[in-house]
C-alpha cells in the first residue's frame, strides 16, 4: 500500500471485489495467447472465400457466417487486452497485449477487405433471389440493405485492403493522446480545504472543482490547465492528426465531408446535427439565465469557469459510498421492472464493474465488452452524487448491451453509437425523478437536486452541443486548408465558449485550452449524440413515469433491438422522431420547468 494516503494504490492492492472479473473472458493470459493464435489461424481461411460469394446463396451464407465467427473471436481477444491495459496503463505487458490486438484487428480487416466490394458486385436481382432461396440468409437482409446504401462509397478490393492496412498507422494520433493523457501526464499538488497537500488526478479533479472553497477550485482549475497549456503544441499535433485522418477517409471514399461520412455509418441525416446546433443555439438565452442565477446564488462579483460546478447550497452534503449508491440506483430504476432489476443485481454480484481509482488506471468511466463477454463497466469512484449518476449512466449502457446480445444474433448484436446515450441517460432521468420525490419535503435538498439536474443538462446538452460546434468547425477548417495550430484551436475554442456561456461569465484564458483534454474529439463526431440522446431520453423517461408498464414494454423492445434496423426507425417505434426538433425542444422545456422551480425555491 502507498505510504502517503494522497497517493493512489497500485493495482495489486485493490480489493478483488471492487475489480471486474476478466477471467470470464479468458481464465489466464495463457488462454488469451491461445485465443490470439486461434484467430490468426482462422484468419488464414479468409482467402478461401474470396471470389465465391457470388456463386450461390449457400456460398454467400457460409462466407457471412465465417466472418461473424472470426469477428466474434477477435472481439474477445481485443476486449480482454483493452480492459487489462485500461486497469493499469503503465503495465508494459498489457500495453503489448493491446498493441498486438490492435494490429490483429487491422490484419483481419485487411484479409476481409474483399467482402463488401464482392457483395456489391452481385447484381441486385441475383442477390434478391439468394435471399428467397435461403431462410438462414434472410437474417442478413438488413445488413445487405445497409451495405447497398453505402454502394457509392465502397472502393475496389485493392483500395479497401490498403485502407484497412493503414488503419493502425492512421490511428497513432489517438493512441498517442490516450497514452499521454492517461499514463504519462502528471498534474501538480495543491492545498485542499484543510490546507493539506493533495495531488491532482483525473479522478480527483471532478471533486476538487466542486469544492466549497473557491481557492481550491481555482487552484485545481489553474493547476490542470497549466499542464495542458504546457503541452498545447504536442496536443494540437495529435488532434490535428485525428482530424486529418477523418477528412482523409471521407475524401478517399467520396463523401463531401467527414461529418457526412461519420453520420452515414448509422444512416443519420446531417440535418439531425444541424437541427441540434440550431435548436440549442436558439435557446442559449435560457442557458444564460441559468448562468446568471448561479452567479447570483453564489453571490459573486465575477463568475469564473471554475465556479460552474461549485455547490450552490453549501449546507447540503449528498455523499454516497459505493455500497450506498448501489441501493439508491436499484430503487431509482424500479420503474423499469423486475427483469431489469435482476440484471442490475447480476452486474453488482458478478463483478461486471471495476470500481475504484488506482495508479495508472484510465480516467473517466465507460461501459465496454463484446458479444461473448459481460458488458463491463470502468469507474473511478468518488463518494459524491455525480458518481451515483455515473453508475446509473454506465449501467444503462451495460443493460442495453445485455438485452441486445440476449435477443439478437451476432450480426445485429450491437447498437449504433447514435442510440447508445439514450439508454444511459434514461437511467439518469429516472434516478433524478426518484430523488426529487424522495426529498420533496426537504426544500434545501430538493433545490440541490434541481441544480444538479440543471448542471447535468448543461453538461450533456449545452456543453456537448458546444463541443459538437467546435468539432465540426475544426473539421471544416482543415478541409478548407486552415492549419490547426495550438493558437488557432485555442482562439476558436475560447470564442465558442464565450458564445455558449454568455455575458454573465468572466473568462479565464485557461479555458481556451479545454479542447486539449477532451478524449471524445478523437472519436469522430461522437459528442453530438450525447445531446440528442439526452433529449430523447427525457421524452422516454417521462413516458415510463407517466404511462408505466406499457411504456416499459416499448422501452425494453428498444433495448432488445440492437442494430436490426436503422436507428431513426428504432426510435420512431418508441414514439420519438429524431429527425425533427420537437424532442430537443421538449427536453429544453423540462430544463426551463426545473429552472423555474429552482428560482422559486431559492
Amino acid at each position: 500500500m502507498p505510504k502517503d494516503k494522497n497517493e493512489l494504490p497500485l493495482r495489486e492492492y485493490v480489493a478483488v471485489s471492487l475489480t471486474w472479473d476478466l477471467e470470464t473472458i479468458f481464465s489466464s493470459d495463457k488462454k488469451w495467447e491461445e485465443a490470439f493464435q486461434n484467430v490468426e489461424e482462422l484468419n488464414k481461411q479468409s482467402e478461401s472465400y474470396k471470389g465465391t460469394l457470388k456463386n450461390s446463396a449457400t456460398n454467400l451464407l457460409q462466407a457471412l457466417q465465417f466472418r461473424d465467427r472470426l469477428f466474434n473471436q477477435l472481439e474477445n481477444v481485443y476486449v480482454y487486452a483493452h480492459l487489462k491495459m485500461d486497469q493499469d496503463t503503465t503495465n508494459a505487458k498489457y500495453q503489448g497485449f493491446y498493441g498486438r490486438a490492435s494490429s490483429l484487428i487491422a490484419k483481419v480487416n485487411s484479409s476481409l477487405a474483399f467482402f463488401d466490394p464482392e457483395i456489391l458486385a452481385i447484381d441486385e436481382p441475383i442477390l434478391d433471389s439468394f435471399l428467397t432461396e435461403s431462410d438462414e440468409l434472410k437474417k442478413y437482409r438488413h445488413l445487405l440493405n445497409e451495405l447497398n446504401l453505402n454502394r457509392p462509397y465502397i472502393l475496389s478490393e485493392k483500395e479497401e485492403k490498403i485502407l484497412a492496412s493503414a488503419s493502425e498507422v492512421l490511428g497513432s494520433s489517438a493512441k498517442t493522446f490516450n497514452t499521454l493523457n492517461n499514463a504519462d501526464i502528471a498534474f501538480p499538488t495543491i492545498k485542499d480545504e484543510t490546507g493539506k497537500d493533495i495531488k491532482i488526478t483525473h479522478g480527483r479533479y471532478g471533486k476538487l472543482i466542486e469544492s466549497e472553497n473557491r481557492d481550491v477550485r481555482e487552484a485545481a482549475f489553474k493547476g490542470i490547465y497549466s499542464v495542458y497549456g504546457g503541452l498545447k503544441n504536442t496536443l494540437a499535433s495529435t488532434l490535428n492528426g485525428q482530424i486529418k485522418k477523418a477528412n482523409f477517409y471521407a475524401r478517399t471514399r467520396g463523401y463531401q465531408s467527414a461529418r457526412e461520412s461519420a453520420l452515414s455509418n448509422n444512416h443519420i441525416p446531417e440535418t439531425v446535427y444541424d437541427t441540434l446546433l440550431k435548436t440549442v443555439k436558439a435557446h442559449l438565452p435560457l442557458f444564460h439565465r441559468y448562468i446568471k442565477l448561479r452567479k447570483d446564488l453564489l453571490n459573486l462579483k465575477e463568475l469564473r469557469m471554475y465556479d460552474l460546478y461549485a455547490p450552490l447550497l453549501s449546507d447540503v452534503k449528498l455523499e454516497f459510498t459505493y455500497d450506498e449508491a448501489k441501493k439508491v440506483v436499484l430503487e431509482g430504476l424500479k420503474p423499469l421492472g423486475e427483469e431489469y432489476q435482476s440484471i442490475l443485481e447480476k452486474a453488482f454480484n458478478s463483478r461486471w464493474i471495476d470500481v475504484v481509482e488506482n495508479k495508472g488506471k484510465r480516467s473517466g468511466a465507460y461501459s465496454s465488452g463484446a458479444y461473448g463477454t459481460n458488458p463491463y463497466i470502468l469507474l473511478n469512484w468518488q463518494d459524491n452524487i455525480n458518481n451515483v449518476f455515473t453508475l446509473a449512466h454506465e449501467l444503462g449502457h451495460s443493460v442495453h448491451s445485455y438485452y441486445t446480445r440476449k435477443n439478437q444474433p451476432y450480426v445485429y448484436g450491437d447498437y449504433s453509437i447514435f442510440l447508445a446515450e439514450i439508454a444511459s441517460t434514461t437511467n439518469e432521468n429516472l434516478l433524478m425523478d426518484y430523488l426529487l420525490k424522495k426529498y420533496n419535503h426537504d426544500k434545501t435538498i430538493k433545490a440541490y437536486l434541481l441544480n444538479y439536474y440543471l448542471d447535468g443538462f448543461k453538461g450533456t446538452v449545452f456543453r456537448q452541443t458546444q463541443f459538437a460546434d467546435f468539432e465540426h468547425a475544426i473539421h471544416q477548417a482543415d478541409q478548407n486548408g486552415e492549419a490547426l495550430t495550438a493558437e488557432f484551436l485555442t482562439d476558436l475554442y475560447f470564442k465558442i465558449n464565450e458564445k455558449y456561456y454568455g455575458k454573465a461569465m468572466t473568462y479565464d484564458q485557461e479555458i481556451g485550452y479545454e479542447w486539449s483534454r477532451i478524449p471524445h474529439f478523437y472519436m469522430n463526431y461522437y459528442v453530438f449524440q450525447y445531446a440528442t440522446g439526452y433529449s430523447a431520453a427525457a421524452a422516454l423517461s417521462t413516458k415510463i413515469i407517466e404511462e408505466g408498464a406499457s411504456a416499459v414494454t416499448g422501452y425494453l423492445t428498444f433495448l432488445k433491438s440492437g442494430s436490426s434496423d436503422y436507428p431513426i426507425e428504432i426510435m420512431k417505434r418508441t414514439g420519438v422522431d429524431m429527425t425533427t426538433s420537437k424532442f430537443i425542444e421538449d427536453a429544453l422545456k423540462v430544463f426551463e420547468k426545473r429552472l423555474d422551480e429552482l428560482e422559486q425555491l431559492v
